[in-house]
């Protein structure tokens, strides 16, 4: 170990702009051997290891990077599969940047371990050499529902499996994953990724009902009474909305919407095709994940132009360095220091342009955040045949909350016990985004694994 002195931090092949742009597919590489054993050699295991603390889930992030170095593959899925329900997702998906890579002690002057990449080959590695996550079999007659298939939705089930009790999860879409499936494009989780791990828990025990939305399909009512408690994962899926003048145009659409449809396509099943903007001029407003999703993604339907508008710099944007560098690099126009302020619409009520004023970065507000400063005077405009808000989620609230006794805060967020992941009603349980309000996948993954053990402990005492 500790071989930063003389390795050089290398991040995976990205495959060529001018080929990954013409389709869906991962555009990153998975490390081989050979680099993965290297890289994971620049580890200097600190006593105290900022990269673990930094992590939602805790994975043992030191110790299977050690074991890599050795290259011993089989202890490393081990470790890296244990506290964490899907690593090669998380390894793909996290923004590294800002949580274990951003904490890593090498940061200061050598470049961070790859950590991110290292955990993706790990389980791609071990999935290749025959290793598999362990699970018992249901050795219980206790029984679990699962509302919603998305990362906290899976992640319950999986750590509910791993203890033996059945589960069955409830999902109104087509596929399971949630926003997994319909959220993120291909070019970042291929599909395939998502299947497997959905593959992994049928085998395991679970049963999976698609197409099944509670409260229409089925009732809370008649799922609770066949089960010994339940799990809502129903995510954040209402985009929040900027109040600006001419949002209500028809060609001014959702991020989310335009995600779901597009990865419809792609899955050649039936879409709204109002969603194709080839040779269209779009107009992206926000500087998020999602955001870049909705860029890069418009970049490889053919829109004649992409233009984000973020209204901070580019140093304040919230979502991952490494998103907004490949969209950069896929050709996408960033516009900073712009704030919206209306959608100028034509005759007919369709949008034509954003109109935003310049803004200035201030002294820092209470948040640790610059405040933003609007310049008089500066009204700019853009043209824009498509206008996509991406500027965050808030959860939908299902009618059977309230008609159960589980309570929601001011913006909708089911009420649980931080400590149990219990909600306002007994044997109930919640957590992800329909908790927290639009967070990341990791943040869900630890909610359902910490929600499975304290359901285990309640159901198995």
């Amino acid at each position: 170990m500790r071989e930063f002195l003389t390795t050089e931090r290398i991040d995976p092949s990205k495959r060529l702009v001018v080929e990954r742009t013409k389709d869906f597919g991962e555009i990153y590489e998975v490390f081989d051997r050979d680099d993965a054993a290297s890289q994971s050699d620049r580890c200097i295991q600190c006593g105290d290891p900022f990269c673990l603390n930094k992590c939602p889930l805790h994975n043992y992030i030191p110790q299977w990077l050690k074991s890599i170095a050795e290259k011993d593959l089989e202890f490393a899925f081990k470790l890296s599969n244990e506290p964490s329900p899907f690593p090669e997702v998380m390894g793909r998906v996290c923004p590294h940047d800002r949580l274990c890579e951003g904490d890593c002690t090498l940061n200061d002057g050598h470049g961070a371990i790859t950590i991110g990449s290292i955990e993706t080959h790990i389980t791609e590695e071990g999935f290749r050499a025959g290793l598999t996550p362990n699970f018992p079999g249901i050795t219980s007659d206790k029984k679990v529902a699962v509302i919603g298939s998305g990362p906290a939705g899976l992640s319950v089930a999986t750590y509910l499996l791993r203890s033996g009790v059945g589960v069955t999860m409830y999902e109104r879409a087509d596929r399971a994953g949630g926003l997994l499936t319909y959220g993120i494009p291909n070019f970042k989780l291929d599909k395939k990724i998502v299947e497997r791990r959905v593959d992994l828990l049928m085998e395991a025990g679970m049963k999976l009902e698609l197409n099944c939305e509670v409260g229409k399909d089925k009732t809370f009512e008649e799922i609770a009474n066949a089960h010994d408690a339940m799990f809502i994962g129903v995510g954040a899926t209402k985009a929040k909305s900027a109040g600006l003048v001419g949002e209500q145009a028809s060609n001014v659409y959702a991020a989310m919407d335009y995600l779901t449809n597009i990865q419809k396509k792609n899955f050649k099943i039936s879409y709204e095709k109002k969603f194709d903007f080839k040779d269209q001029d779009v107009v992206v407003i926000g500087g998020g994940d999602t955001a870049m999703d909705c860029l890069r993604t418009a970049k490889r339907e053919g829109a004649k132009s992409v233009t984000c508008l973020y209204r901070r710099d580019e140093l304040n944007m919230p979502g991952s360095k490494k998103e907004y560098k490949n969209a950069m690099e896929e050709g996408v126009d960033f516009t900073f220091l712009a704030s919206p302020k209306e959608i100028i619409l034509d005759e007919a009520g369709n949008a034509i342009a954003v109109e935003y004023v310049k803004t200035t970065l201030g002294a820092k507000g209470e948040d640790g955040r610059q405040r933003m400063e609007e310049v008089k005077g500066s009204e700019t405009r853009v043209n824009a045949d498509v206008v996509i808000m991406s500027l965050g989620f808030d959860p939908v609230v299902p009618s059977f909350l309230a008609e159960n006794g589980i309570e929601t805060n001011s913006w909708g967020g089911i009420i649980i016990n931080e400590e149990t992941h219990e909600t306002s009603t007994a044997g109930i349980y919640a957590g992800g985004d329909c908790f927290r309000g639009a967070d990341l996948v990791v943040t869900a993954a630890y909610d359902g694994r910490e929600a499975a053990r304290s359901i285990t402990n309640s159901l198995l005492k």
